[in-house]
Protein backbone atom coordinates (compact mmCIF):
# COMPACT_ATOMS: atom_id res chain seq x y z
CA UNK A 1 0.00 0.00 0.00
CA UNK A 2 2.94 2.33 0.56
CA UNK A 3 3.50 2.87 -3.17
CA UNK A 4 -0.14 3.85 -3.74
CA UNK A 5 -0.36 7.56 -4.51
CA UNK A 6 -3.56 8.48 -2.70
CA UNK A 7 -5.03 11.70 -1.29
CA UNK A 8 -7.74 12.34 1.26
CA UNK A 9 -10.33 14.51 -0.49
CA UNK A 10 -13.68 16.23 -0.25
CA UNK A 11 -15.78 16.52 2.88
CA UNK A 12 -13.24 14.90 5.18
CA UNK A 13 -10.70 17.62 4.36
CA UNK A 14 -13.29 20.38 4.64
CA UNK A 15 -14.58 19.14 7.99
CA UNK A 16 -11.06 18.68 9.36
CA UNK A 17 -10.29 22.32 8.58
CA UNK A 18 -13.58 23.34 10.21
CA UNK A 19 -12.85 21.24 13.29
CA UNK A 20 -15.87 19.01 12.64
CA UNK A 21 -15.92 15.24 13.01
CA UNK A 22 -16.40 13.63 9.62
CA UNK A 23 -18.10 10.24 9.28
CA UNK A 24 -16.79 9.39 5.81
CA UNK A 25 -13.26 9.57 4.50
CA UNK A 26 -12.89 9.42 0.73
CA UNK A 27 -9.64 8.98 -1.14
CA UNK A 28 -8.50 9.68 -4.69
CA UNK A 29 -5.83 7.52 -6.29
CA UNK A 30 -3.50 9.06 -8.90
CA UNK A 31 -1.59 7.16 -11.59
CA UNK A 32 -3.12 3.75 -11.06
CA UNK A 33 -5.52 1.35 -12.76
CA UNK A 34 -8.41 -0.89 -11.67
CA UNK A 35 -6.26 -3.95 -12.27
CA UNK A 36 -3.54 -2.66 -9.96
CA UNK A 37 -5.98 -1.96 -7.13
CA UNK A 38 -7.62 -5.36 -7.50
CA UNK A 39 -4.21 -7.04 -7.28
CA UNK A 40 -3.57 -5.11 -4.07
CA UNK A 41 -6.70 -6.60 -2.49
CA UNK A 42 -9.14 -3.75 -3.06
CA UNK A 43 -12.72 -4.72 -3.95
CA UNK A 44 -14.59 -2.78 -6.63
CA UNK A 45 -18.02 -1.34 -5.77
CA UNK A 46 -18.52 1.44 -8.33
CA UNK A 47 -20.60 0.61 -11.38
CA UNK A 48 -20.41 3.87 -13.37
CA UNK A 49 -16.76 4.51 -12.56
CA UNK A 50 -14.17 2.59 -10.54
CA UNK A 51 -14.60 2.99 -6.78
CA UNK A 52 -12.84 0.52 -4.51
CA UNK A 53 -12.96 -0.46 -0.85
CA UNK A 54 -9.67 -0.66 1.00
CA UNK A 55 -9.01 -4.25 2.12
CA UNK A 56 -8.43 -3.20 5.75
CA UNK A 57 -10.15 0.12 6.45
CA UNK A 58 -13.04 -0.40 3.99
CA UNK A 59 -12.79 3.30 3.14
CA UNK A 60 -13.60 4.31 -0.44
CA UNK A 61 -10.80 4.86 -2.92
CA UNK A 62 -11.69 6.25 -6.36
CA UNK A 63 -9.43 6.58 -9.36
CA UNK A 64 -8.88 10.20 -10.32
CA UNK A 65 -11.22 11.10 -13.15
CA UNK A 66 -12.48 13.86 -15.38
CA UNK A 67 -16.03 14.32 -16.61
CA UNK A 68 -17.21 15.58 -19.96
CA UNK A 69 -20.81 16.62 -20.57
CA UNK A 70 -22.40 14.64 -23.37
CA UNK A 71 -26.13 14.32 -22.66
CA UNK A 72 -28.77 16.01 -20.53
CA UNK A 73 -29.16 16.02 -16.77
CA UNK A 74 -26.78 14.63 -14.21
CA UNK A 75 -26.37 11.29 -15.99
CA UNK A 76 -25.16 12.75 -19.28
CA UNK A 77 -21.44 12.54 -18.57
CA UNK A 78 -18.51 10.61 -20.03
CA UNK A 79 -15.84 9.81 -17.46
CA UNK A 80 -12.12 9.41 -18.07
CA UNK A 81 -10.30 7.59 -15.27
CA UNK A 82 -7.07 6.82 -17.11
CA UNK A 83 -3.84 6.75 -15.14
CA UNK A 84 -2.66 10.13 -16.48
CA UNK A 85 -5.53 12.14 -14.90
CA UNK A 86 -4.01 14.56 -12.38
CA UNK A 87 -5.22 15.40 -8.89
CA UNK A 88 -6.00 18.98 -9.92
CA UNK A 89 -8.09 17.73 -12.86
CA UNK A 90 -10.03 15.50 -10.47
CA UNK A 91 -10.63 18.37 -8.01
CA UNK A 92 -11.72 20.65 -10.86
CA UNK A 93 -14.81 18.54 -11.53
CA UNK A 94 -16.13 18.96 -7.96
CA UNK A 95 -19.01 21.23 -7.02
CA UNK A 96 -17.78 23.72 -4.41
CA UNK A 97 -14.32 25.06 -3.66
CA UNK A 98 -14.61 23.93 -0.04
CA UNK A 99 -15.11 20.38 -1.33
CA UNK A 100 -12.21 20.59 -3.80
CA UNK A 101 -9.27 20.29 -1.45
CA UNK A 102 -6.99 17.34 -0.70
CA UNK A 103 -4.43 16.21 1.85
CA UNK A 104 -1.39 14.16 0.91
CA UNK A 105 0.17 11.42 3.02
CA UNK A 106 2.23 14.01 4.91
CA UNK A 107 -0.83 16.08 5.77
CA UNK A 108 0.03 18.82 3.27
CA UNK A 109 -3.00 20.70 1.93
CA UNK A 110 -3.53 20.81 -1.85
CA UNK A 111 -5.94 23.66 -2.57
CA UNK A 112 -5.82 24.76 -6.23
CA UNK A 113 -9.16 26.59 -6.12
CA UNK A 114 -8.79 28.56 -2.87
CA UNK A 115 -11.24 26.46 -0.89
CA UNK A 116 -9.53 27.34 2.38
CA UNK A 117 -10.07 31.04 1.66
CA UNK A 118 -13.76 30.37 1.10
CA UNK A 119 -13.90 28.43 4.37
CA UNK A 120 -12.54 31.48 6.15
CA UNK A 121 -14.96 33.75 4.28
CA UNK A 122 -17.79 31.26 4.93
CA UNK A 123 -18.76 31.16 1.27
CA UNK A 124 -20.23 28.34 -0.78
CA UNK A 125 -18.73 29.00 -4.22
CA UNK A 126 -18.68 26.82 -7.34
CA UNK A 127 -15.33 25.58 -8.59
CA UNK A 128 -15.85 26.21 -12.30
CA UNK A 129 -18.44 26.84 -14.98
CA UNK A 130 -18.80 23.05 -15.28
CA UNK A 131 -21.01 23.34 -12.19
CA UNK A 132 -23.86 24.30 -14.53
CA UNK A 133 -23.69 20.94 -16.31
CA UNK A 134 -25.15 19.00 -13.37
CA UNK A 135 -28.60 20.05 -12.06
CA UNK A 136 -28.20 17.85 -8.99
CA UNK A 137 -25.70 20.41 -7.74
CA UNK A 138 -28.53 22.90 -7.21
CA UNK A 139 -29.92 20.59 -4.54
CA UNK A 140 -26.48 19.81 -3.12
CA UNK A 141 -25.62 23.47 -2.66
CA UNK A 142 -29.00 24.08 -1.03
CA UNK A 143 -28.29 21.17 1.30
CA UNK A 144 -24.83 22.47 2.17
CA UNK A 145 -26.41 25.85 2.88
CA UNK A 146 -28.75 24.07 5.31
CA UNK A 147 -25.83 22.23 6.89
CA UNK A 148 -23.58 25.23 7.47
CA UNK A 149 -25.97 28.19 7.83
CA UNK A 150 -25.65 28.11 11.62
CA UNK A 151 -21.90 28.65 11.19
CA UNK A 152 -22.56 31.76 9.10
CA UNK A 153 -22.05 30.26 5.63
CA UNK A 154 -23.86 31.82 2.68
CA UNK A 155 -23.91 31.10 -1.04
CA UNK A 156 -21.65 33.30 -3.16
CA UNK A 157 -23.59 35.72 -5.36
CA UNK A 158 -22.09 34.36 -8.57
CA UNK A 159 -22.99 30.79 -7.58
CA UNK A 160 -26.55 31.76 -6.73
CA UNK A 161 -26.82 33.54 -10.06
CA UNK A 162 -25.53 30.48 -11.88
CA UNK A 163 -28.09 28.29 -10.10
CA UNK A 164 -30.86 30.69 -11.14
CA UNK A 165 -29.69 30.51 -14.75
CA UNK A 166 -29.79 26.72 -14.61
CA UNK A 167 -33.39 26.84 -13.37
CA UNK A 168 -34.35 29.22 -16.19
CA UNK A 169 -32.89 26.75 -18.69
CA UNK A 170 -35.10 24.01 -17.27
CA UNK A 171 -32.25 21.89 -15.94
CA UNK A 172 -34.30 20.57 -13.01
CA UNK A 173 -36.59 18.76 -15.47
CA UNK A 174 -33.78 16.21 -15.88
CA UNK A 175 -33.70 15.30 -12.18
CA UNK A 176 -35.34 12.00 -11.30
CA UNK A 177 -37.81 11.93 -8.38
CA UNK A 178 -35.55 9.47 -6.56
CA UNK A 179 -32.58 11.88 -6.59
CA UNK A 180 -34.75 14.84 -5.58
CA UNK A 181 -36.09 12.84 -2.64
CA UNK A 182 -32.63 11.57 -1.71
CA UNK A 183 -31.19 15.07 -1.43
CA UNK A 184 -34.32 16.44 0.24
CA UNK A 185 -34.41 13.63 2.76
CA UNK A 186 -30.80 14.31 3.64
CA UNK A 187 -31.62 18.02 3.94
CA UNK A 188 -34.24 17.25 6.60
CA UNK A 189 -31.44 15.83 8.76
CA UNK A 190 -29.21 18.89 8.38
CA UNK A 191 -28.88 21.55 11.06
CA UNK A 192 -31.18 24.10 9.36
CA UNK A 193 -33.38 22.35 6.77
CA UNK A 194 -35.60 25.39 6.27
CA UNK A 195 -32.57 27.04 4.62
CA UNK A 196 -32.67 24.28 2.00
CA UNK A 197 -36.18 25.29 0.97
CA UNK A 198 -35.44 29.01 1.24
CA UNK A 199 -32.51 28.48 -1.12
CA UNK A 200 -34.62 26.51 -3.59
CA UNK A 201 -37.19 29.31 -3.55
CA UNK A 202 -34.51 31.94 -4.03
CA UNK A 203 -33.22 30.15 -7.12
CA UNK A 204 -36.66 29.34 -8.53
CA UNK A 205 -36.23 25.60 -8.01
CA UNK A 206 -38.99 25.39 -5.40
CA UNK A 207 -41.55 26.31 -8.04
CA UNK A 208 -40.45 23.48 -10.31
CA UNK A 209 -39.61 20.78 -7.76
CA UNK A 210 -42.06 21.54 -4.92
CA UNK A 211 -44.88 23.55 -6.51
CA UNK A 212 -47.27 22.57 -3.71
CA UNK A 213 -45.05 24.28 -1.15
CA UNK A 214 -44.20 27.21 -3.40
CA UNK A 215 -47.93 27.88 -3.84
CA UNK A 216 -48.22 28.80 -0.14
CA UNK A 217 -46.08 31.91 -0.52
CA UNK A 218 -48.27 34.94 -0.99
CA UNK A 219 -51.31 33.29 0.61
CA UNK A 220 -52.34 35.35 3.68
CA UNK A 221 -53.60 34.08 7.02
CA UNK A 222 -55.52 35.94 9.76
CA UNK A 223 -53.07 38.34 11.39
CA UNK A 224 -54.65 37.77 14.81
CA UNK A 225 -53.47 34.16 14.85
CA UNK A 226 -50.61 34.44 12.38
CA UNK A 227 -48.70 37.72 12.80
CA UNK A 228 -46.28 36.49 10.10
CA UNK A 229 -49.35 36.46 7.77
CA UNK A 230 -47.78 34.59 4.84
CA UNK A 231 -48.59 30.86 4.71
CA UNK A 232 -45.28 29.94 3.13
CA UNK A 233 -43.36 31.82 5.78
CA UNK A 234 -45.40 30.01 8.43
CA UNK A 235 -44.55 26.63 6.89
CA UNK A 236 -40.82 27.35 7.14
CA UNK A 237 -41.17 28.79 10.64
CA UNK A 238 -43.00 25.62 11.68
CA UNK A 239 -40.21 23.52 10.20
CA UNK A 240 -37.71 25.51 12.24
CA UNK A 241 -39.69 24.77 15.39
CA UNK A 242 -39.94 21.09 14.45
CA UNK A 243 -36.14 21.00 14.29
CA UNK A 244 -36.00 22.39 17.84
CA UNK A 245 -38.41 19.69 19.04
CA UNK A 246 -37.22 16.61 17.14
CA UNK A 247 -34.33 15.12 15.20
CA UNK A 248 -36.71 12.87 13.24
CA UNK A 249 -36.79 13.63 9.52
CA UNK A 250 -40.39 12.41 9.21
CA UNK A 251 -41.54 14.86 11.90
CA UNK A 252 -39.84 17.70 10.05
CA UNK A 253 -41.30 16.57 6.72
CA UNK A 254 -44.86 16.29 8.03
CA UNK A 255 -44.64 19.64 9.78
CA UNK A 256 -43.54 21.37 6.58
CA UNK A 257 -46.52 19.97 4.66
CA UNK A 258 -49.22 20.42 7.29
CA UNK A 259 -50.86 23.49 5.68
CA UNK A 260 -50.59 22.70 1.96
CA UNK A 261 -54.38 22.86 1.72
CA UNK A 262 -54.31 26.61 2.35
CA UNK A 263 -53.06 27.15 -1.19
CA UNK A 264 -56.42 25.78 -2.40
CA UNK A 265 -58.53 28.28 -0.45
CA UNK A 266 -60.47 30.60 -2.81
CA UNK A 267 -58.99 34.09 -2.86
CA UNK A 268 -62.43 35.49 -2.12
CA UNK A 269 -62.29 33.76 1.27
CA UNK A 270 -58.77 34.94 2.24
CA UNK A 271 -57.42 35.12 4.87
CA UNK A 272 -59.80 32.36 6.01
CA UNK A 273 -58.91 28.77 5.14
CA UNK A 274 -61.90 26.71 6.13
CA UNK A 275 -61.38 23.00 5.52
CA UNK A 276 -57.72 23.36 4.58
CA UNK A 277 -56.92 20.32 6.73
CA UNK A 278 -58.72 17.89 4.43
CA UNK A 279 -58.10 19.86 1.24
CA UNK A 280 -54.41 19.26 1.77
CA UNK A 281 -54.72 15.47 1.82
CA UNK A 282 -54.83 15.02 -1.95
CA UNK A 283 -52.00 17.49 -2.40
CA UNK A 284 -49.82 15.60 0.08
CA UNK A 285 -50.60 12.27 -1.58
CA UNK A 286 -49.65 13.65 -4.99
CA UNK A 287 -46.41 15.15 -3.71
CA UNK A 288 -45.39 11.95 -1.90
CA UNK A 289 -46.25 9.82 -4.92
CA UNK A 290 -44.25 12.03 -7.26
CA UNK A 291 -41.18 12.06 -5.02
CA UNK A 292 -41.43 8.36 -4.09
CA UNK A 293 -41.49 9.33 -0.41
CA UNK A 294 -41.64 6.40 2.03
CA UNK A 295 -45.13 5.36 3.11
CA UNK A 296 -44.37 6.15 6.77
CA UNK A 297 -43.59 9.76 5.84
CA UNK A 298 -46.75 10.02 3.74
CA UNK A 299 -48.99 8.56 6.44
CA UNK A 300 -47.62 10.85 9.14
CA UNK A 301 -47.99 13.92 6.92
CA UNK A 302 -51.60 13.01 6.09
CA UNK A 303 -52.55 12.55 9.74
CA UNK A 304 -50.89 15.81 10.77
CA UNK A 305 -52.68 17.70 8.00
CA UNK A 306 -56.07 16.28 8.92
CA UNK A 307 -55.87 16.48 12.71
CA UNK A 308 -53.52 19.31 13.72
CA UNK A 309 -56.38 21.76 14.31
CA UNK A 310 -58.27 19.14 16.35
CA UNK A 311 -55.21 18.86 18.56
CA UNK A 312 -54.92 22.65 18.84
CA UNK A 313 -58.49 22.65 20.20
CA UNK A 314 -57.83 19.87 22.74
CA UNK A 315 -58.96 21.95 25.71
CA UNK A 316 -62.33 22.58 24.04
CA UNK A 317 -63.06 18.93 23.25
CA UNK A 318 -65.15 16.56 25.33
CA UNK A 319 -64.09 13.02 26.18
CA UNK A 320 -65.92 11.45 23.24
CA UNK A 321 -64.27 13.74 20.70
CA UNK A 322 -60.85 13.25 22.26
CA UNK A 323 -61.33 9.50 22.03
CA UNK A 324 -62.52 9.81 18.44
CA UNK A 325 -59.34 11.69 17.47
CA UNK A 326 -57.19 9.10 19.24
CA UNK A 327 -58.89 6.30 17.35
CA UNK A 328 -58.74 8.01 13.96
CA UNK A 329 -55.03 8.67 14.49
CA UNK A 330 -54.63 4.98 15.37
CA UNK A 331 -53.00 6.09 18.62
CA UNK A 332 -53.70 2.84 20.46
CA UNK A 333 -51.85 0.70 17.94
CA UNK A 334 -49.28 3.35 16.97
CA UNK A 335 -48.58 5.43 20.12
CA UNK A 336 -45.08 6.34 18.93
CA UNK A 337 -46.47 7.80 15.73
CA UNK A 338 -49.16 9.67 17.67
CA UNK A 339 -46.40 11.25 19.74
CA UNK A 340 -44.92 12.51 16.46
CA UNK A 341 -48.31 13.95 15.47
CA UNK A 342 -48.32 15.89 18.73
CA UNK A 343 -44.79 17.16 18.06
CA UNK A 344 -45.80 18.36 14.59
CA UNK A 345 -48.85 20.11 16.02
CA UNK A 346 -46.72 21.83 18.64
CA UNK A 347 -44.26 22.93 15.94
CA UNK A 348 -47.18 24.38 13.98
CA UNK A 349 -48.44 26.30 17.02
CA UNK A 350 -44.97 27.68 17.74
CA UNK A 351 -44.17 28.43 14.13
CA UNK A 352 -45.73 31.88 14.34
CA UNK A 353 -44.21 35.29 14.96
CA UNK A 354 -44.17 35.91 18.70
CA UNK A 355 -45.36 32.41 19.62
CA UNK A 356 -42.02 30.59 19.39
CA UNK A 357 -41.73 30.01 23.16
CA UNK A 358 -45.43 29.60 23.91
CA UNK A 359 -46.30 26.49 25.99
CA UNK A 360 -48.41 23.85 24.26
CA UNK A 361 -50.53 22.12 26.94
CA UNK A 362 -52.66 20.49 24.23
CA UNK A 363 -49.96 17.89 23.65
CA UNK A 364 -49.90 16.99 27.34
CA UNK A 365 -53.67 16.74 27.45
CA UNK A 366 -53.83 14.36 24.50
CA UNK A 367 -50.89 12.30 25.77
CA UNK A 368 -52.51 11.87 29.19
CA UNK A 369 -55.90 11.12 27.67
CA UNK A 370 -54.27 8.36 25.64
CA UNK A 371 -52.50 6.99 28.70
CA UNK A 372 -55.78 6.87 30.62
CA UNK A 373 -57.58 5.13 27.78
CA UNK A 374 -54.76 2.62 27.40
CA UNK A 375 -55.29 1.45 30.98
CA UNK A 376 -58.46 -0.42 30.06
CA UNK A 377 -57.76 -4.10 30.72
CA UNK A 378 -59.00 -5.77 27.55
CA UNK A 379 -57.88 -9.20 28.73
CA UNK A 380 -60.16 -8.94 31.77
CA UNK A 381 -63.09 -7.99 29.55
CA UNK A 382 -62.45 -11.02 27.37
CA UNK A 383 -62.24 -13.18 30.49
CA UNK A 384 -65.75 -11.98 31.34
CA UNK A 385 -66.93 -13.54 28.10
CA UNK A 386 -67.18 -10.36 26.07
CA UNK A 387 -66.38 -10.62 22.36
CA UNK A 388 -67.05 -8.98 19.01
CA UNK A 389 -69.19 -5.84 18.98
CA UNK A 390 -70.07 -6.23 22.63
CA UNK A 391 -66.37 -6.23 23.57
CA UNK A 392 -65.71 -3.22 21.35
CA UNK A 393 -68.59 -1.28 22.89
CA UNK A 394 -67.38 -2.01 26.41
CA UNK A 395 -63.80 -0.96 25.57
CA UNK A 396 -65.13 2.26 24.07
CA UNK A 397 -67.32 2.94 27.11
CA UNK A 398 -64.53 2.37 29.61
CA UNK A 399 -62.01 4.41 27.63
CA UNK A 400 -64.46 7.30 27.42
CA UNK A 401 -65.19 7.09 31.13
CA UNK A 402 -61.50 7.17 32.03
CA UNK A 403 -60.83 10.17 29.77
CA UNK A 404 -63.88 11.91 31.21
CA UNK A 405 -62.57 11.31 34.73
CA UNK A 406 -59.17 12.71 33.77
CA UNK A 407 -60.75 15.87 32.31
CA UNK A 408 -62.74 16.48 35.49
CA UNK A 409 -59.61 16.14 37.62
CA UNK A 410 -57.62 18.41 35.30
CA UNK A 411 -60.26 21.18 35.22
Amino acid sequence: MNNLKSFLVGGAVRDQLLGIDSKDRDWVVIGSTPETLLRMGFSQVGADFPVFLHPDTKEEYALARTERKKGQGYLGFVCDFSSDVTLEEDLLRRDLTINAMALDSDGKLIDPFQGQNDLRAKKLRHVSSAFAEDPLRILRVARFAARFAHLGFTIADETLHLMQQMICRGETAHLTPERVWQETHRAFSEHSPWIYFETLRQTGALRTLFPELDALFGVPQPEKYHPEIDSGTHALMSLQQACALSDCADVRFATLLHDLGKALSPKAHWPSHHGHETKGLKVIRNLCTRLRAPSAYRELALLVSEFHTHIHRAQELNSKTLLKVLKRCDAFRRPDRFEKILLCSEADARGRSGFEQTPYPQATLFAKALKCAQSVNIADLRAQGLAGKELGAQIEQQRNRLIQHYLKKAS
